[in-house]
């Protein structure tokens, strides 16, 4: 069942109901093909909720990697996947960028703008993620990183002077359903389907993302 938040058709959210953190972790590595690793989680401590890592000011409580290690921590493999999540249920799902996809951070006005202009232009988008840090990341191609400077400067913008950043190798997203503290959950924007498990490459979407960070500045 999905509930799905109200607004435009292109900001209709779904939003995942009476899954497991290890049902879905699962089926992204089995289904899309995606490493997963767990991350931290939420602890119940003093009538609120903190951070597994045990810092009460955790800027990003629940939803960051739980070792230094995780790069290599991350597997596709499902069967491993399962495993990782029965030692703790409750994990963060974390999907490392850089690998099967980088992503494009922007703020989620620019994001809900950029939506509605690439759906006008009828653009094939890719998963993209709303986080309660009110963050949107579009799934593209590995390898924007190198791109994105070049392509925003062509566009008539620096890259210093738009919200908008790349996430490749080394660094990751949080995937629905994974809370972010008393936040919330992070949510689809656009959820993944079989119509885009071939994603965009960053040139194809650069335009629209840096119209709508230029505006939301």
């Amino acid at each position: 069942m999905e509930e799905t938040i109200a607004g435009t058709e292109a900001a209709q959210i779904p939003k995942q109901r009476g899954e497991s953190l290890l049902e879905t972790a699962v089926r992204y590595a089995e289904e899309r093909h995606w490493d997963v690793f767990p991350g931290t989680w939420l602890e119940a401590a003093d009538g609120s909720q903190r951070c597994s890592c045990g810092d009460a000011a955790c800027p990003a409580p629940g939803s960051h990697p739980a070792r230094p290690d995780w790069a290599t921590q991350a597997t596709g493999s499902a069967t491993v996947a399962r495993r990782m999540w029965q030692k703790q249920p409750t994990a963060s799902i974390l999907l490392p960028t850089g690998r099967t996809f980088d992503a494009i951070s922007v703020p989620e006005t620019a994001g809900f703008l950029a939506l509605a202009r690439m759906e006008r232009m009828e653009l094939t988008l890719g998963p993209v993620t709303l986080t309660p840090d009110r963050r949107m990341e579009f799934f593209v191609l590995p390898g924007a990183g190198a791109k994105v400077p070049d392509l925003v400067r062509k566009l008539g913008w620096s890259v210093s002077s738009l919200d908008l950043t790349v996430l490749g190798e080394g660094a990751y997203v949080a995937a629905p359903p994974t809370r972010f503290g008393s936040r919330g959950a992070v949510q689809w924007a656009c959820r993944p389907t079989p119509a885009n498990r071939w994603l965009p490459d960053a040139e194809e979407l650069i335009s629209p993302l840096a119209y709508a960070c230029g505006r939301d500045r």
